[in-house]
């Protein structure tokens, strides 16, 4: 990319800079000179509010008006014939895929910057993070992720108390294992119910807790022929949902089946390995041998991962495919086809170890293998290895700007050159993905390994640094998007939960010691169990039930609101009545002769 100094030297100027959107080289003038004259056409006159918006509500703005740009009468890209344009195509996504615009990204604001960093994670020592510092300066989405991992770390604590010493002095007695299993249970539902209240009084207080999505914009990948919305009377592109459905159950449903068959297939070589690994320990017993044990499963760990990334492009791929047009079917079709197949990929070897070859101490070693090896490679591939990579490149990029000499300030050059290289961060939705697999690994066989909760809290507590630590110096500043609570994650924790209390009743009741209760007949134990599960769930429910989604002072707050906007309303339409009964007689008395 050309850039010239004097192009990027404002010292002698208040502007400051918002947005990137970088160029091809050697784009064609009419190109350059027709997409500023469209970006132009979006502004409206108005007041200037520098105070009134943060920096990333200013980037969001400008995000949104961007992708709200679409094809009118244009049938291509001016110098560019090839970029075949349609009424109601996104033009910054044909500019995209097209090649002459590389990339759109908001910079970093240095100084506000540094002083979340040292408020964040520079210093390291147990304390509370800055959320609504992270709030101002990236958005309510990633606050509140950050939040939640917060959370729930603090939530896994208990857990982790009680686990260890069950670990240490009880390991194989059951008969214990049932106290922990239900705590573990009422743990799982209590500090889910609790974290939405938290959620209610933070995005209350960010002014998010209200959002209406009735008449939410399409999605900048959402393509169709242009027509007028029935709805909201506007003019944007129309898909017909026939053909979305017939997309979705025609070939993303097939897919996703074969993935998860695929899934299956390689989970029955890791046994085969297993299998393998033990023959070889029980012919040559040695250390060797012992060390050899573990050695299949940190094999299918890493091929775990590996497969949960490919297909993670592959559902991304289809569901762009699909063509929603709202962001979040868009999102809550791509997090269920993700869902679905990792939670296959990584418990299904868990559940036949449970569940069909009855291999405690296996499940065990399986559980702790693929818990821990998964945790060290996620460090790894998703900070450590960006930051030292992003590390070179910065010291290559000073070293290219020093090598300049120029008499005007280079700073701003530097930073737009160093970012426009950096990795873009994809969102939230791998950050959530791992806390959710994580709360599984924690929640589902809790009898066997109860250990798992503290490694979770070890792992996160790092996490908390790691991620800030990504978001600040390894990838480009996101886009800030507001968010009134987690989303569809909420309800895959909550749907976790559930299947804990089903696993956890089956491992109990497969115990020897809760066995040898029922010598003869297992149709009462079975009975039993069964009984036992449905209580346990009938009392998830009813905390669910019992403790509000929103706090006491929130709700009293939201009604107040809604009264006082009603009552504005009402009152505006007074008004405008006794201004229509003024006009009236002055309308009468014109026409009176004189």
């Amino acid at each position: 990319m050309k850039v010239t100094l004097s192009a990027l030297d404002t010292s002698e100027s208040s502007f400051t800079p918002l947005v990137v959107i970088e160029l091809a080289q050697d784009v064609k003038e009419e190109t350059k000179e027709w997409l500023k004259n469209r970006i132009i056409s979006k502004k409206k006159d108005g007041e200037n509010n520098d105070d009134f918006l943060t920096m990333a509500e200013c980037q969001f703005i400008i995000k949104h008006e961007l992708e709200n740009l679409r094809a009118k009468d244009e049938n291509m890209i001016p110098g560019y014939p090839q970029a075949k344009l349609y009424p109601g195509k996104s033009l910054l996504r044909r500019l995209l895929t097209s090649g002459i615009v590389v990339q759109v990204f908001p910079l970093h604001d240095s100084e506000a910057l540094k002083k979340l960093e040292d408020a964040w994670y520079t210093r390291l020592a147990l304390k509370y993070q800055p959320i609504d510092s992270i709030r101002g300066y990236f958005g309510e989405t990633i606050a509140l992720y950050f939040g939640f991992l917060e959370y729930f770390t603090f939530a896994l604590i208990p857990m982790a108390v009680i686990g260890l010493p069950y670990y240490l002095f009880v390991w194989e007695d059951y008969d214990k294992y049932v106290i922990f299993a239900s705590f573990n249970l009422i743990w799982s539902t209590v500090i889910l119910e609790v974290w939405k209240r938290g959620c209610a009084s933070m995005t209350y207080r960010w002014g998010t807790l209200v959002m209406k999505r009735q008449f939410e914009e399409p999605r900048p990948g959402f393509h169709g022929v242009l027509g007028v919305n029935s709805v909201t009377g506007r003019e944007e592109p129309l898909y017909s949902s026939y053909k979305r459905q017939l997309r979705i159950y025609l070939v993303s449903l097939p897919f996703v089946c074969i993935c998860l068959y695929f899934s299956l297939y390689v989970m029955m070589i890791y046994f085969d390995m297993e299998t393998w690994a033990l023959a070889l320990h029980d012919s040559s017993e040695s250390e060797w041998t012992s060390i050899l044990l573990y050695v299949p499963s940190i094999i299918y760990a890493i091929v775990i991962e590996i497969m949960n990334r490919l297909y993670r492009y592959a559902a991304e791929f289809l569901t762009s495919w699909e063509n929603h047009r709202l962001e979040s079917a868009y999102q809550n079709h791509l997090v269920l086809k993700v869902l679905v197949f990792n939670f296959l990929n990584c418990f299904a070897s868990l559940f036949y170890i449970a569940f069909v070859l009855k291999d405690m101490k296996l499940l065990r070693q399986s559980l702790a293998t693929l818990l821990i090896t998964s945790q060290i490679l996620n460090q790894i591939v998703e900070s450590l290895l960006p930051y030292w990579l992003q590390r070179k490149h910065g010291v290559r990029v000073r070293r290219k700007v020093q090598a300049l000499k120029a008499d005007v300030d280079t700073t701003l050059y530097e930073q737009v050159i160093l970012e426009k290289e950096m990795g873009t961060y994809l969102g939230t939705f791998d950050d959530y993905l791992e806390l959710f697999l994580q709360f599984g690994y924690v929640s589902l066989f809790s009898c066997v390994y109860p250990l798992a909760a503290a490694f979770a809290v070890l792992n996160n507590f790092t996490e908390v640094n790691s991620d800030a630590l990504k978001m600040c110096r390894v990838f480009k500043r996101p886009f800030a998007e507001p968010s009134a609570n987690i989303g569809v994650w909420q309800l895959a924790f909550e749907t976790m939960s559930v299947i804990s209390v089903v696993t956890n009743c089956a491992l109990i009741g497969m115990s020897p010691q809760v066995n040898a209760l029922f010598p003869e007949s297992k149709t009462d134990l079975i009975l039993i169990v069964v009984a036992v599960e449905h209580a346990l769930l009938a009392l998830k429910f009813i905390l669910a039930f019992a403790i509000p989604d929103k706090p006491r002072h929130i709700q009293m707050k939201l009604a107040r609101l809604e009264f006082e906007s009603l009552e504005a309303l009402k009152q505006q339409q007074m008004k405008l009545v006794a201004e229509n009964l003024k006009e009236e007689p002055r309308e009468s008395g014109k026409e009176k002769p004189s």
